[in-house]
């Protein structure tokens, strides 16, 4: 499903149909731009609800550091 839109004077672009029907994206909803090499990845920000019970059981002491990794 490739979709094209253009950057407004404003710098505001308009999410094709398409892609919004795709994604079941409603007007009103967050999102987060994450940079990625030359380009950039659009992600809808979770309501706080769906992220109950993400992290059960979770250890808060011996996690990973990136200081950690080879």
């Amino acid at each position: 499903m490739p979709a094209a839109a253009t950057l407004s004077s404003k710098h505001q672009i308009s999410i094709p149909k398409a892609v919004r029907d795709a994604q079941n994206w409603e007007a009103g909803q967050e999102f987060v731009f994450i940079p990625k090499g030359k380009g950039v990845l659009l992600m809808p920000v979770p309501a706080f609800e769906t992220l109950a019970g993400l992290a059960k059981g979770a250890k808060p002491t011996r996690y990973r550091d990136r200081s950690d990794r080879y």
